[in-house]
């Protein structure tokens, strides 16, 4: 039987034990029954509550923290899955996070420009622990954003994993995973760091400030 005590922790990042995060996890899951239905909640309320914004690239460890990220209402993969997991280990449900590097076919040109390529370095994911089996799930793109960009929105049934939306509505490609980094207990800030270094090395020598672009380290 395989200890699940690292993924309840409550960690620098990913803080169970903040009572911010104790609050609003115990709020949105306070009409659910069962596991299933908490963690679907918790998918639901995250997904759609906080818009999903890549532009704001925060890499300062404190920015990165859950109870820092529960006061906006906007982020990128990463801040998403880090309030998520830290939700569900407030709730005694077992997570950790996952990251991979994804090709998004139907890149926003603002995105594309951005990072020079269509490729989404380090996205993150997160891992439930439900069923007695990890389950993936992505509660990133909000429902708004998956509309205007012609794709169905990426549902949890309680049961099966939502991980990506492989094409839009009409059949394209839209997300294809192209490696994968594994699972961790916490956010491991350095890798991130040092991945994001190695493919889009222009970010950190450019020190890219705009009105629409902030990259924060």
């Amino acid at each position: 039987m395989q200890d699940l005590s690292p993924y309840l922790a409550s960690t620098y990042f990913i803080e169970a034990e903040h009572p911010d995060i104790q609050s609003y996890a115990q709020k949105i899951t306070a009409q659910a029954a069962s596991p299933a239905e908490k963690v679907q909640a918790l998918y639901y309320a995250i997904r759609d509550g906080w818009s999903y914004y890549p532009y704001h690239l925060r890499l300062k460890k404190e920015a990165l923290r859950a109870s820092y990220i529960l006061q906006k209402d906007y982020g990128y993969c990463v801040e998403k899955s880090v309030l998520f997991a830290s939700c569900l280990r407030a709730i005694g449900i077992p997570a950790r996070l996952g990251f991979a590097n994804v090709r998004n076919h139907l890149a926003t040109k603002k995105v594309e420009e951005y990072l020079r390529t269509d490729l989404m370095v380090f996205h993150a994911y997160t891992e439930v622990f439900l069923h007695n089996r990890w389950i993936k799930l992505t509660p990133v793109f909000n429902k708004t954003l998956c509309e205007r960009l012609n794709v169905a929105p990426l549902d949890f049934n309680g049961q099966d994993e939502a991980i990506f939306q492989e094409s839009d509505k009409s059949g394209q490609p839209f997300m294809s995973y192209e490696k994968e980094y594994g699972h961790f207990a916490d956010l491991p800030l350095a890798l991130f760091i040092q991945e994001l270094r190695h493919y889009y090395p222009h970010i950190f020598e450019q020190r890219i400030q705009s009105k629409d672009i902030i990259v924060d380290f």
